[in-house]
């Protein structure tokens, strides 16, 4: 992103693709329901199914087993119940499980009550703890109800990617139902929901440069679905109700079909991301770079300067025109201590600052990184030389 400033706060939301921009100009011209059965309205509902086929492509599932949402705080909310359906039947799950460095919208449990809620710990490096999850599914009563495991597939702070393959298999022995918030993992690893990666997935639109305001719930079959949280006129197959937001959900599927594309090349933004940490270390030799023991998504950095709070470096960095973050952008622009931090065992009394990253990142936003970092460095190495 060339010009005076440099934006590198893609996990917070990624800038609007132009084919996503122009997706959505082209339904806002639609103007029928796409639940209208005549011309117009059969040509609104095309734009939805082909974004349908679109968003599935991305995770190499199957078009009738997307239902988009306004987001994926509302998929979180639709799937984190106790209360599903299965064809005219009833299931019932009694205890969600989910890791202390989850999202928050997966961290408190939806509509599951406080001690319905097991959290499992994580590791130095963020990596859930397996024997933990096997172990509490172990001894899973499954008298009242199914255990329901829900998890990140990559952190929103670290970039950490979770071993959702494993944790697969420990829930599927288990007999209970798997939900992955994929969320910054869709379009920067691969994903493939027929092979057994998840049972229900969570996706964002703006996190992959389409328009805030959509998402989807993904299942890997239409057997069991939550019971809806918004009903009506049975739109999505009755899974969410209320008319389709045509021009956000064509823009969406426009990302898609970028972000599938831009897998092929995602390790050009990895080394994008290497130069950015190699910075970091050279004008802050003793700065900590939270994750690097893991798997990590290759356009995500979280790192603390030690005696610089992160919160007045997201100001200066800003001031710099740097656009970053300190920690995750998820509370309304509050800035307080990671959650993620503390679970993996960090102290984080002067927090930490997440610099994310994309294809459009090129070496003058890297530059304006440097520059701003380097104006930063002196004056701590000013205010320890005056002290």
């Amino acid at each position: 992103m060339a010009g005076t400033r440099a934006y590198l706060d893609y996990n917070a939301s990624a800038p609007l693709l132009s084919t996503a921009r122009d997706a959505m100009i082209t339904a806002l011209d639609v103007a029928a329901n796409p639940s209208s059965v005549h011309a117009e309205g059969r040509a609104a509902r095309r734009l939805i199914e082909n974004a349908r086929r679109d968003v599935a492509a991305l995770v190499n599932a199957r078009p009738e087993h997307v239902v988009f949402t306004s987001g994926a705080t509302e998929a979180a909310s639709t799937l984190l119940t106790a209360d599903w359906q299965m064809g005219r039947g009833t299931v019932r799950m009694s205890q969600v499980y989910v890791s202390e460095a989850d999202h928050p919208c997966i961290l408190n449990g939806g509509h599951f009550p406080a001690v319905q809620v097991t959290r499992i710990g994580v590791d130095a490096n963020g990596i859930a703890d397996l024997t933990a999850l096997a172990a509490a599914l172990g001894s899973h009563g499954k008298t009242d109800g199914l255990p329901l495991v829900a998890i990140h597939a990559a952190n929103n702070e670290t970039g950490v990617i979770q071993p959702v393959g494993r944790i697969a298999e420990i829930v599927k022995a288990a007999g209970g139902i798997l939900v992955v918030d994929a969320v910054q993992a869709a379009g920067r690893i691969p994903i493939d929901m027929s092979a057994g990666y998840a049972d229900y997935l969570i996706l964002s639109s703006h996190k992959i440069g389409g328009p805030k305001g959509v998402g989807a719930i993904v299942a890997a079959s239409d057997l069991m679905m939550p019971r809806p949280l918004i009903t009506g006129g049975g739109q999505e197959k009755g899974h969410r109700g209320g008319t389709e937001n045509l021009a956000a959900i064509a823009g969406f599927g426009a990302a898609a079909r970028e972000a599938l594309i831009g897998l092929k090349s995602i390790d050009a933004v990895g080394r994008r991301r290497d130069e950015i940490e190699a910075i970091v270390k050279t004008l802050a030799p003793d700065a900590e770079i939270f994750g690097t023991g893991a798997p990590r998504l290759a356009n995500t950095t979280f790192f603390a300067i030690a005696g610089i709070k992160a919160e007045t470096a997201q100001i200066a960095f800003d001031l710099a025109g740097v656009a970053l973050s300190a920690g995750s952008a998820c509370s309304s622009g509050k800035v307080g201590p990671s959650h993620v931090l503390k679970a993996m065992g960090h102290s984080d009394s002067l927090g930490a600052l997440r610099v994310s990253i994309g294809h459009a990142t090129g070496a003058e936003d890297i530059e304006l990184f440097r520059t701003a970092l380097a104006g930063i460095a002196s004056r701590r190495a000013g205010r320890e030389k005056a002290a």
